[in-house]
């Protein structure tokens, strides 16, 4: 039961499993162990999986914008595109019009690793035991929750 109660069926807001941020928090991690044992083939953690991702959105974009689209600093995005270039996933290089941005860009290996990686997300799907209509509704609550935050940042 996700939504504890007490004996008398009264909701119990301080109770841990009523935390949206515990449950984020620990489907977060169950989710992630199964990506991180499917993306080991693939010399892959799930930071450079979903920077994989978002370099086939934006072919290239830069270390700024991925830190910005990834929730990543640059303390740890840095050592990410590093190891990841070291692979030979990613390639960096300097901006022609702003030499102070660095461009990042897929390699043809890693477009080669990216084509693969559709597989895992269905396989993550396919562990995670909902359906394709729970995986929107769930999918459109996050995104609505991040936008939120988004629009009250702003604001401040």
């Amino acid at each position: 039961m996700l939504i504890e109660e007490h004996k008398e069926g009264i909701f119990m807001p301080n109770h841990l499993d009523n935390q949206l941020c515990f449950l984020l928090y620990a489907t977060s991690k169950e989710i992630i162990r199964h990506y991180t044992s499917l993306l080991k083939p693939y010399d892959l953690t799930y930071t450079g999986y979903i920077t994989i991702l978002a370099l086939e959105e934006n072919e290239q974009i830069t270390v700024k914008e991925l830190g910005q689209r990834l929730f990543l600093d640059s303390g740890t995005l840095t050592p990410l595109l590093k190891k990841l270039e070291a692979k030979g996933y990613i390639c960096r290089e300097r901006s022609k019009d702003d030499e102070r941005q660095m461009q990042i860009y897929l390699t043809e290996e890693g477009n080669k690793v990216r084509r693969k990686l559709p597989e895992v997300s269905r396989q993550v799907m396919k562990q995670s035991n909902i359906s394709e209509q729970q995986f929107i509704q769930l999918k459109n609550v996050l995104q609505d929750i991040i936008h939120n935050d988004w629009a009250l940042k702003d604001k401040n």
